[in-house]
């Protein structure tokens, strides 16, 4: 029996609930880098980035190449990068909504 649309949606974002995961993403969005250049700008040991991105490989979000010892990671699709800056957009919008309701709840404070 297929998987419902919305239980693998569900299952896609459970995928990007993780910062370090969402992290090798957005530095994957300028190009492909290998695994040594991600450990360089990310803060964890080699053995939870290389955990982190097989979690990522599993979801297709990201393919891996070798050439000789060195692995290679790239967005599997640019929708990926699309996603982030939707996300990045939405989290924008939220925080102003919030700015702004304190800023309302603050206002209402001072009249009291």
């Amino acid at each position: 029996m297929p998987v419902p649309l919305y239980q693998a949606k569900a299952e896609l974002f459970r995928t990007l609930g993780h910062p370090v995961r969402i992290r090798v993403l957005e530095l994957l969005q300028n190009g492909p880098r290998p695994v040594r250049e991600l450990l360089t700008e990310i803060d964890v040991e080699a053995a939870g980035l290389s955990q982190q991105l097989a979690v990522l490989r599993r979801a297709g979000l990201v393919t891996s190449t070798r050439d000789g010892a060195l692995v290679v990671y790239a967005l599997s699709t640019p929708d990926v990068a699309d996603l982030l800056a939707a996300g990045r957009r939405i989290l924008g919008a939220v925080l102003t909504d919030r700015e702004g309701l304190l800023a309302q709840l603050e206002a209402e404070a001072r009249d009291l």
